[in-house]
């Protein structure tokens, strides 16, 4: 295949040739070749495809949420051509077994992946760090979905396996000492309101957690992924300790002003912050102080969600939506293309050494999203891919691909109204 005229996002307008998997060429002018798919891309805008470090595509244990079948499409279409499941799933990724049978429902994934490995009072080290890990985590600091929450003294000790091994921990760092239990049932502050789940998971326990993390991990020599930040204190705590972070979409565009209308759809963990702290959320992510923007993509059925704020189970799904998302803020200029390429590709490639991912350059695979840039369109959940069927930002502006290749392959195209998807072709990056 052959990309001629594409707009790179460092501003650049080069010929972009694919053979096989891989980016073979990439210069001002190239001649087709006899045979040669030749893709116009003049007024395009020619990216990697999004790492997306952060998914829970819900198998083994909850097929009813999401499965990889479904959960890659809505991958390829949002132009994310890797994606990292995390561990709690039924069973959860906490030993060499469980990642061998979801390494088996993986298997059905358009794009490709990796698999975390998780920590429990009951997991197995030795044969968990035996498999082909993309990183241990998310290692849980405090109860989310799946009921992973672990004390101090684990977390230590899953910190030396992680460095004998020199694999990479990424964290859910919030500290469940400092939540506000006066606004849960029984409590003297009884709330049943949709912001009530903010007011209880307090942002001052996800910068208290991200500090204990840092400690620890600076002790044991352990590179640290903090997931999922939601407040400025807790990005700067780690970008000042040497960790890497990541921030979604979520935390980067919706706030407690909008859990009115989002009611318990806008409950997830950490929770949504304050307007003020969303803003300056926003500020990092431009600046560069965030290294990564990954989804949580965190699906649930709308059955699940239609509950009481303290019964409906938190997430929210995401991955079909980021990167489109994105594309609109640097359309609208209030994000550059480089950035938007750095957050989405090339920075978490660097963190979690991918060295063929993350790039359009010789060599690099052939993980490709073309897009039209000036091509906004509301996003509508009727049109996503995510077998929950639902979505947070319903109505807001994206701008979606035209075209995803993984690897070389066509994982996802649309032409209007018409789109159609490509053949499995995804692999584990690191097994292939």
């Amino acid at each position: 295949m052959l990309f001629e005229n594409a707009d790179l996002a460092d501003g650049r307008t080069r010929d972009v040739r694919v053979d096989g998997e891989r980016i073979t060429a990439v210069e001002p002018a190239l001649a087709p070749d006899d045979g040669e798919r030749v893709v116009d891309a003049a007024d395009r805008l020619l990216l990697p495809g999004m790492i997306d470090v952060h998914v829970h595509f819900r198998q083994p244990g909850f097929p009813h949420k999401e499965t990889w079948a479904t959960g890659s499409r809505a991958a390829a279409a949002g132009g994310v051509t890797t994606v990292v499941d995390q561990p709690n799933t039924d069973p959860p990724t906490t030993d060499g077994a469980a990642v061998d049978a979801k390494a088996e429902f993986a298997a059905a994934s358009l794009v490709d992946y990796g698999i975390n490995g998780g920590v429990t009072e009951s997991w197995d080290p030795d044969s968990l760090l035996d498999r082909p890990l993309f990183a241990l985590g998310e290692v849980f600091l405090a109860d989310s979905t799946g009921e992973m929450g672990i004390e101090a003294p684990l977390f230590e000790a899953a910190l030396g396996h992680a460095a004998a091994e020199g694999v990479t921990v990424t964290v859910h760092a919030e500290d469940a000492t400092l939540f506000d239990e006066s606004v849960r049932p029984g409590g003297a502050n009884e709330r049943h309101d949709a912001d009530a789940w903010s007011a209880f998971r307090t942002a001052e326990a996800e910068a208290a957690a991200v500090e204990q993390a840092c400690a620890v991990a600076d002790d044991h020599d352990v590179d640290l992924h903090v997931a999922h930040t939601s407040t400025p204190e807790g990005i700067d705590t780690a970008a000042a300790a040497g960790a890497t972070c990541e921030v979604t979409p979520h935390h980067l565009l919706l706030s407690r002003e909008d859990l009115d209308e989002l009611g318990t759809y806008g409950r997830m963990n950490p929770p949504l912050r304050s307007e003020a702290r969303r803003e300056a959320v926003f500020e990092r992510v431009v600046d560069g102080t965030v290294d990564v923007v990954a989804t949580d993509h965190a699906p649930h059925t709308r059955t699940e969600k239609d509950a009481d704020v303290w019964t409906a189970p938190s997430g929210v799904p995401g991955v079909e939506t980021a990167l489109p998302l994105l594309l609109d803020l640097a359309r609208r200029g209030d994000v550059s293309y480089e950035r938007v390429r750095d957050l989405t590709a090339a920075n978490p490639a660097d963190v979690f050494d991918l060295p063929r991912k993350g790039r359009v350059e010789p060599g690099a695979d052939a993980d490709l999203v073309l897009v039209d840039p000036e091509a906004s369109r509301e996003i509508r959940a009727k049109d996503r891919h995510s077998k929950c069927g639902w979505t947070p930002f319903e109505g807001v502006e994206g701008v979606f691909p035209e075209l995803t290749l993984v690897r070389g392959s066509v994982a996802y195209e649309r032409n209007g109204d018409d789109e159609r998807f490509g053949d499995t072709v995804g692999e584990n990056v690191r097994s292939a």
